[in-house]
């Protein structure tokens, strides 16, 4: 047995047991992967995988519960490779962050800057999805730090903190009519075609739940994964627009203001930060945490 056969086994998971896939990110060919796999199982006396000719196409019952194992040596043998970089010294290495387009374009470029003067030597991949998909990156290893509006909290794999808080603004052309009725209601807001976040994304619950408290039913004419789009749509007539207000830069270059409201219509929405429970991060990933979040408690992450 070795660590190789080891994230064989690992990649058929992650890749939908597409051999095809596995060969191409593990530079090796797809021969070569299926015999490392018949050899792990071999040896382990057991068939992990449910095979229909050559090809994979499920987890036997006792491949259920060896991924899982699998899982877990290699994350050990990870975090025991970043243990050994403390010691050494070493400011040198890669931090893979999986956030969401908002805290990627508008809160994450000054810390990142930051970041990469203060350890030129690491290596930074930024990763882009739903709060879904980062907590599944997480979860899997594919992502060290998770950064997202919602969701991340609901993970049982990864831990997740508070961040900082935000409120939604309300956007609209420079001409718009209700810019002689300010400060506007939710009820006169409602009145007209909204264009705003999906579901999945920067605190689109916020949104819902302010107008179903109301007895409201928006038109929520379209929706979409990040504000770049909103303010494009909203732009061009299609609606008034929701967005977090980290995303109001740009609002004249876009011909864009914001609509003064009567108080603040969509609650206090939060940033959240996660990590995989049981991972060990090196200490420049601690720095940029800190740099992202200053008020945040570095203790409650490493206990």
């Amino acid at each position: 047995m070795n660590f190789q056969q080891l994230r064989f086994v690992r990649e058929a998971i992650r890749n939908n047991l597409n051999l095809t896939e596995v060969a191409a990110v593990l530079y090796t060919s797809q021969s070569g992967v299926s015999k490392q796999i018949k050899d792990l199982e071999d040896e382990l006396g057991i068939e992990l995988f449910v095979r229909s000719g050559k090809r994979l196409t499920g987890l036997t019952r006792a491949g259920d519960g060896a991924v899982q194992i699998v899982g877990r040596i290699l994350q050990e043998t990870e975090n025991l490779r970043r243990y050994a970089s403390q010691y050494a010294g070493v400011d040198s290495g890669r931090l893979v962050i999986a956030a969401t387009h908002t805290q990627a374009r508008y809160t994450l470029p000054k810390v990142v800057e930051e970041f990469n003067q203060a350890f030129p030597k690491v290596k930074l991949e930024l990763h882009q999805g739903s709060p879904r998909q980062i907590a599944d990156m997480l979860a899997n290893g594919e992502a060290d730090i998770g950064i997202a509006s919602e969701a991340l909290n609901e993970a049982s794999e990864v831990s997740a903190y508070s961040c900082f808080t935000w409120n939604h603004q309300v956007v609209v052309p420079a001409e718009h009519p209700l810019l002689a009725l300010a400060p506007v209601t939710l009820e006169q807001i409602a009145a007209y075609p909204l264009v705003t976040y999906n579901d999945q994304f920067t605190g689109r619950k916020c949104v819902d739940a302010a107008f179903s408290q109301a007895g409201l039913t928006p038109d929520l004419r379209l929706t979409a994964m990040d504000a770049d789009v909103i303010k494009t749509y909203v732009r061009r007539g299609l609606g008034i627009g929701i967005v977090a207000e980290m995303a109001l830069e740009d609002l004249q270059r876009d011909d864009l203001v914001v609509l003064p409201t009567q108080g603040q219509l969509f609650g206090t929405c939060s940033t959240m930060l996660a990590v995989r429970k049981s991972v060990f991060l090196p200490s420049f990933a601690y720095r940029f945490i800190e740099m992202f979040a200053p008020g945040l408690q570095l203790d409650r992450l490493s206990a």
